[in-house]
């Protein structure tokens, strides 16, 4: 087991094989750690998305993921991924566990052994913290995703908070 790890800080920074992006469906940036990691890999990021296929304006359904060159990060991929937006779907816990698999299974696909993930859903998609936070950690000690060195990076002192928590009850 490579490991996981947690980091209060930029995901934009990572130096990782691949960088784990909580996308929408559109997979062209928006807020909070989409819009940081595209504005932070610059116009080679939104070109190589507009590039993955769509079906009725929807490039990455939720609960999926789709991977794409990095731009300017120093990473070789964003793996992009849409969690669920809590408030609005019936099945919210299967749904997160599934963009954390499915980020997990191209990485692998990929040759990728490192990754930098964010706290998938626990911004404006409103996850219960505690809840994403067990469900995240549990997908990532998953028995296909141990050889993976997974360092979450977290974005405030709160969610960081909530996550040692639960790592710590491993």
């Amino acid at each position: 087991m490579s490991g996981i790890k947690l980091v209060l800080g930029d995901i934009t920074t990572a130096e990782v094989d691949a960088i784990v992006n909580a996308a929408n469906e559109h997979m062209l940036g928006g807020g909070g750690v989409d819009g940081a990691i595209h504005r932070a890999a610059g116009p080679a990021l939104l070109a190589a998305c507009r590039e993955v296929a769509e079906a009725n304006g929807v490039r990455c359904p939720t609960g999926q993921a789709r991977i794409t060159a990095a731009g300017n990060l120093k990473a070789r991929y964003v793996i992009h991924t849409v969690g669920p937006v809590y408030a609005f779907v019936d099945n919210p816990a299967q749904l997160l566990a599934s963009a954390y698999r499915s980020s997990y299974q191209l990485a692998l696909e990929h040759g990728c052994k490192r990754l930098a993930v964010p706290a998938i859903s626990c911004g404006v998609y409103g996850y219960p913290l505690a809840d994403a936070a067990r469900i995240a950690l549990g997908v990532s000690s998953e028995a296909p995703y141990r050889d993976l060195d997974i360092t979450f990076y977290l974005f405030s002192q709160a969610i960081y908070d909530i996550w040692i928590a639960e790592l710590g009850r491993r």
